[in-house]
């Protein structure tokens, strides 16, 4: 009997339910379009760098079927631990699992048919190490996807925060406010120059945005996503001795904007590269 039939629905399996519909919010818009816009094959060999807990490699592991070989690498074993899991509970066997970094990836050269990085390639220490090391791992032929947000992500925030820093005279901390932003989002211009020097060739690079909406600043800073991805940088621009004025002041500015607009909005600018290795 095909393995498909035998799948049991779990609904009080407290693991199996642990893992259902877990996929990560933020995640989602980014690798849906990385997902439209990967070729599909059999017989392949895929790297899913910085997989995280796991989308969209197991999305790519369904798609591409068991002739296929997945194989997801990120520094986070926490976040591989969670894979494992996963794996285990959907009867997934033909993804591999690797504990490293995008900089030093440890397969042989012309290995992938495919090479996809969700968001993670404006993450790692040095993205121009880690194209290079992504060129060299991929065949001839071969296809790059990979998306990353952009700096003017979440710009009413970040708005925001300058006219506060400006009103405190904090004039340095805006200044390191900007060169966080290029830290984890780098200008396209800049990108395609890095994606072309590393030897590859830009099929298409696709900007798209999507919006996440709250009721109001202090619903914006509680959210659990903004507290564990957002919120430590902020704080580090902010300062120890300012940190606590400067917030009351952008919660107050936010809260503010969503009373003349009935919410808040903010915009998430970004760009889905489709590369070639000729």
């Amino acid at each position: 009997m095909k393995d498909y039939l035998n799948f049991n629905f779990e609904a009080n399996n407290s693991d199996f339910v642990s893992v259902y519909d877990e996929l990560p919010l933020w995640s989602a818009p980014f690798g849906m379009t990385l997902l439209e816009t990967i070729k599909l094959k059999e017989n392949a060999k895929v790297l899913d760098v910085g997989c995280g807990t796991g989308f969209p490699l197991l999305e790519i592991a369904g798609r591409f079927g068991n002739s296929s070989k997945i194989y997801g690498i990120d520094p986070w074993i926490k976040a591989l631990e969670r894979i494992g899991l996963k794996l285990k509970k959907y009867n997934i066997e033909n993804v591999y699992l690797i504990n490293g970094s995008a900089e030093k990836l440890p397969f042989e050269n012309n290995f992938f048919d495919l090479v996809v990085s969700n968001n993670g390639i404006n993450n790692v220490d040095n993205p121009e190490i880690a194209l290079n090391e992504i060129f060299k791992v991929l065949k001839n032929d071969g296809q790059f996807v990979f998306t990353m947000n952009l700096p003017d992500t979440m710009k009413e925030f970040y708005d925001v925060f300058e006219i506060v820093l400006n009103e405190l005279g904090l004039i340095n901390e805006i200044e390191k406010m900007k060169e966080h932003i290029f830290e984890k989002r780098k200008p396209v211009d800049y990108m395609i120059t890095l994606i072309k020097n590393a030897g590859f060739k830009i099929t298409n690079a696709i900007e798209k945005s999507f919006n996440m909406r709250f009721a109001n600043g202090t619903a914006m800073l509680n959210y659990h996503f903004i507290k564990s991805h957002f919120a430590e940088s902020w704080k580090s621009v902010a300062g120890q001795e300012n940190m606590e004025r400067v917030f009351e002041l952008i919660e107050k500015n936010l809260n503010d904007t969503a009373k003349s607009k009935a919410y808040l909005s903010l915009g998430i600018p970004y760009v889905c590269f489709d590369c070639n290795k000729t």
